[in-house]
């Protein structure tokens, strides 16, 4: 099995919008939000989402965003999102994406990458671990309503 990784093009957001569906279970992304939010992101030039592909196929992907903060050299790499067809999982194609994702920060000159993962999902937990990263932090969030 042999994985392709490069950056996302226009006629890969439907496959992609069903793993933030599917496997993320983020149900508020649609074609045409993601289309649109994809329109935004590219012209800000600070994020990336690069695609794993089998056979011409989205079977995972990862966003990350470029951010500068005081006191981080070259600022960082955050994570957004990442998500792999449930038909492929174990399959290393979510390592494969990380180590992409590492490649791309070491060539941008950014050495550190950040990410948050829910609570329960102890899983995402392992597979992170597993792939050399630190849990070290709690993320928060909080909604706010707009009237």
């Amino acid at each position: 099995m042999e994985i392709k990784i490069r950056e996302i093009e226009a006629n890969d957001y439907t496959e992609v919008v069903f793993l933030w569906n599917d496997v993320l279970g983020v149900r508020t992304v649609t074609d045409e939000n993601f289309r649109i939010t994809m329109e935004q992101m590219i012209k800000a030039g600070n994020y990336k989402t690069f695609v794993a592909l089998l056979e011409n196929h989205v079977v995972g992907f990862i966003s990350i965003v470029h951010a500068l903060a005081v006191g981080s050299v070259n600022g960082y790499l955050h994570i957004t999102g990442l998500a792999v067809h449930n038909d492929f999982r174990r399959h290393r194609i979510g390592s494969e994406l990380l180590r992409y994702t590492e490649n791309f920060a070491k060539d941008s000159g950014i050495s550190n990458i950040i990410l948050c993962t829910g609570m329960r999902r102890t899983d995402a937990h392992a597979f992170y671990e597993h792939n050399g990263y630190d849990k070290d932090s709690y993320c928060f969030d909080k909604i706010i309503k707009l009237d």
